[in-house]
């Protein structure tokens, strides 16, 4: 594996169509949204899909939700406990012992060692109690949509019972939630600094890419079929040097999109006008642009 010696900086454009992107359990499950109607996919939910993602590619995770285990365990710890390594480093009595676990976590999963992971454990039978923080170089915001968001709410109806004798009616009513159309924009880094420690490579780099551009692949429920939500524009934006020839925020802030002329409310992708000038008039990067999954050249 390549050592990551050049800071990386990412930015997408997430399209959706009829579909709820991220449901806020706070509020019914709608789409998540601020006080001004902007949509919102929380850097949360981007995250726990690029795991997902990585986690088809073949790629040891230890953040798994339930729906998607692979080894049999049920948490965090137990995931810790089964692994060879990391299991005896825990029962050791090592003076290095952070050290060592902080080491070997970082080798064994690759979403450790590129977003972090906190390990607090209690003490347990042969196991004194951990606390390890480890901070990951891979820093992504929370996507915002580029303009306001129409979220539509419909009433609907299960048509047979779960349960013989359940005393609800099989027309029991429910409520299912969806943006009509939005384009929202993400955005992250890569910082080196924090890579060198925690061992993150060029080749881990290259499969969170492809995660991101592959982002909404194997993703489809209830809430998002097939095809409503992708990532249709996506820009992996390589510096010359470790710490960047321009800030992150510059960076993010050099592709821009607006309506174009007659259009008051967007209804497809098309119907922005992109302009990546800023970004182009950079020195000292290299931008790698995709559309719809494919490289632009």
């Amino acid at each position: 594996m390549g050592k990551l010696e050049h800071k990386i900086d990412f930015i997408g454009f997430i399209t959706v169509n009829r579909a709820n992107p991220n449901g806020d359990p706070l509020n019914g499950n709608q789409p998540r949204t601020d006080y001004d109607n902007y949509g919102e996919i929380s850097d949360v939910c981007l995250k726990r899909k690029i795991r997902n993602r990585l986690q088809d590619l073949g790629e040891r995770i230890l953040v798994q939700s339930d729906d998607r285990c692979d080894d049999g365990c049920d948490s965090i710890r137990s995931r810790v406990e089964v692994s060879k390594t990391i299991g005896a480093i825990l029962k050791s009595k090592e003076k290095n012992k952070e050290k060592l676990f902080f080491d070997a976590a970082c080798c064994e999963w690759i979403d450790v060692r590129g977003f972090g992971q906190v390990f607090a454990f209690k003490k347990a039978t042969g196991v004194d109690a951990v606390s390890i923080g480890v901070r990951g170089p891979v820093s992504i915001h929370t996507a915002v949509s580029l303009d306001p968001v129409l979220t539509t709410s419909m009433q609907i109806t299960k048509s047979v019972n779960g349960e013989p004798g359940d005393k609800k009616g099989s027309d029991t009513m429910g409520m299912k939630h969806r943006v009509d159309f939005g384009v929202y924009k993400m955005q992250g880094s890569i910082n080196v600094q924090l890579a060198e420690k925690t061992g993150f490579s060029t080749d881990d780099a290259d499969k969170i890419k492809q995660a991101i551009i592959t982002l909404f692949e194997n993703d489809a429920s209830s809430a998002r079929p097939e095809g409503s939500v992708e990532m249709t524009k996506f820009y992996w934006i390589t510096h010359a040097n470790k710490t960047g020839a321009v800030p992150s925020s510059k960076t993010h802030q050099g592709v821009t999109a607006i309506l174009k002329d007659g259009i008051d409310m967007a209804k497809k992708f098309e119907d922005y006008q992109f302009d990546e000038g800023v970004l182009q008039a950079i020195n000292d990067i290299t931008i790698e642009k995709y559309q719809d999954g494919q490289l632009v050249k």
